[in-house]
């Protein structure tokens, strides 16, 4: 399956309009989600990989319910407790999934992180490390609709890291198309 990503939304319509469903192809939304661009996102993206606090999950959850669909997500953890980054704190990411667990229209399938970008590449090992070890732990929770199967971490300039940590998904898109315009 071919899987695109898209972190904008008024970028991401036209070109899913352009292309159209097709056989084989998964459109994601990988970018920060704003609550008022929910019921945009809801249901037209095969997966979310920014849920970043319960609050916008429950909205997504919502949404979802509205369509009568579940919406598949992963939720964005902060390892480096960056102020400049969304995502759940470590701290707070057992007692999250398990009020997760209970939204009935939210299919929470994994974590995704981006690791703080200064210093050598190697040193986001780390981070990718502590992300599986966070997976592996809340898989063994055994909750019921939680489940711990993808992990969103790498990009073009360290995907090969993310891969030997464990990355299902990775964000190449600047080895592809090159850096975004301005």
């Amino acid at each position: 399956m071919g899987i695109l990503g898209e972190s904008r939304l008024q970028e991401a319509i036209p070109k899913m309009d352009a292309i159209g469903a097709r056989e084989g192809l998964a459109w994601h939304f990988i970018g920060r989600l704003q609550r008022r661009k929910v019921r945009s996102v809801v249901g037209r993206f095969e997966m979310i990989h920014s849920v970043e606090s319960v609050d916008l999950a429950s909205e997504i959850d919502r949404r979802a319910g509205e369509q009568g669909s579940c919406q598949p997500v992963l939720l964005e953890v902060n390892l480096g407790g960056e102020t400049t980054k969304a995502g759940f704190s470590p701290d707070v990411l057992t007692e999250s999934v398990v009020v997760l667990d209970r939204m009935p229209n939210l299919a929470v399938k994994g974590l995704m992180a981006i690791p703080p970008l200064a210093g050598e590449v190697e040193s986001r090992r780390q981070f990718f490390r502590r992300l599986r070890e966070h997976a592996e732990r809340l898989a063994r929770m055994g909750l019921s609709r939680v489940r711990m199967d993808e992990l969103s971490m790498g990009m073009s300039q360290d995907f090969e890291i993310a891969v030997e940590e464990g990355a299902t998904l990775v964000r190449v898109g600047t080895a592809i198309f090159g850096p975004r315009p301005g």
